[in-house]
């Protein structure tokens, strides 16, 4: 469980603070694009709804599958930090496809290989903050990294309202600018983050891989991956909630300020709720999130006028950063020190797999019967990851030195 209170808290390594703002900078520039993509590839390119789920699980599901490889590769060398690099370079320097693209087939190829980008610096960067924090305060230097990804998460769709708006709808030309947040981001990677020495002896690697290595992965890791799965399935892609605000009668301009709402109730939330999971447990804590998911889903299935989504949408937010730090945390508190690249790797593969299924089902149940059975599946898969918690708790795993 957590402290005391009486117990002093570790101070927050700055190197933590300098991955929270290169995951800052790399989100304005992603969100930049991403709040615009769905209906640029709808309103410019013609696709169907389920074109957009397919396409956007496709791209989220190579990013998490990719985790897997970065994870094992960083733990095998005892390295994190330049196969994080790598990952934010490759998806700084993919951002001009998008502006290129004149189909759905570069616009395919264009979010897969940015995903891989996104991939390869995932779990080693994850693993990274798990090096760099105190045991402590694992969870509030989640909760900070998360919060201020977040942040980025939110001024992108702001900045891409204020582009469009600035240059009459041209989609091209805002995807253009997000391309200097993400160099920055790059930049600040290679000269403001310093990672922590370890023992590099290379007599003493091992495959992570291996049966005897991933046996050391305890029944408490592998039941954080299932109830993680669970909930991804819970959680389609964001390019929906997107979607439902264009239902409304939103003017196209100003649609990414549903993902702006939706980040800045997230970032706030996260650090706040990363820091009470270091004295909570996590089981009743992401019980709670799953009950504002419900909610979130039932109020989005209820309508499309703005007011209504807009709920709906402050409710996916506060789901958000109620559980996203916290289900980090719970996995590196579950998995042994040398293989946390690989445990964030895997637990990153199935969620892949799910988000893949999850955006796939609600782009079909969008196009076959409607956005309102869409939330309504939501809500339903959101009950099940429920009833799993209720059968299997996940208790707090004791924090070691």
């Amino acid at each position: 469980m957590g402290m005391s209170d009486s117990t002093p808290r570790p101070r927050m390594p700055a190197s933590i603070w300098a991955l929270g703002f290169v995951s800052l900078l790399m989100d304005i520039s992603s969100e930049m694009i991403h709040s615009l993509l769905p209906l640029f590839m709808v309103s410019v390119l013609g696709a169907s709804a389920l074109a957009v789920g397919l396409i956007e699980g496709a791209a989220e599901a190579t990013a998490l599958i990719v985790k897997v490889f970065s994870g094992v590769v960083s733990d095998y060398f005892r390295r994190r930090k330049w196969l994080a690099v790598a990952g934010y370079a490759l998806g700084a320097f993919t951002k001009p496809v998008f502006a290129l693209s004149s189909s759905l087939a570069l616009v395919l190829a264009a979010r897969v290989t940015d995903r891989i980008g996104k991939g390869l610096r995932g779990a080693p960067r994850d693993a990274l903050v798990a090096d760099l924090a105190p045991p402590q305060i694992r969870g509030a230097a989640f909760g900070l990294r998360q919060s201020l990804d977040t942040v980025g998460a939110f001024v992108g769709p702001l900045a891409a309202v204020g582009l469009m708006l600035l240059w009459s709808n041209d989609f091209r030309a805002v995807f253009w600018v997000a391309v200097i947040p993400g160099l920055l981001a790059v930049a600040l990677l290679i000269f403001g983050v310093r990672e922590p020495e370890r023992d590099a002896d290379r007599a003493q690697r091992t495959n992570p891989i291996r049966s005897d290595s991933l046996a050391r992965l305890p029944r408490a890791y592998w039941l954080v991956v299932g109830i993680g799965a669970l909930a991804t399935l819970a959680r389609f892609s964001e390019a929906f909630l997107v979607l439902r605000a264009q239902q409304g009668g939103m003017p196209v301009a100003w649609v990414p300020l549903v993902l702006v709402a939706m980040n800045i109730v997230y970032s706030l939330a996260a650090f706040p709720f990363g820091r009470l999971s270091d004295r909570v447990s996590h089981a009743k804590l992401l019980m709670l999130g799953l009950l504002v998911l419900i909610a979130a889903d039932l109020v989005l299935a209820s309508g499309n006028h703005w007011t209504v989504v807009l709920v709906g949408v402050l409710l996916w937010g506060l789901h958000m950063g109620i559980t996203q730090g916290l289900l980090a945390t719970m996995v590196a508190d579950t998995a042994p020190d040398d293989l946390r690249g690989t445990a964030f790797g895997f637990f990153n593969l199935v969620s892949g797999i799910a988000m893949l299924a999850a955006s796939a089902i609600a782009g079909f149940l969008w196009d076959r019967f409607g956005a309102e059975f869409t939330f309504y599946a939501g809500a339903a898969f959101c009950a099940l990851t429920l009833v799993g918690l209720a059968l299997r708790p996940v208790s707090n795993a004791t924090r070691a030195a």
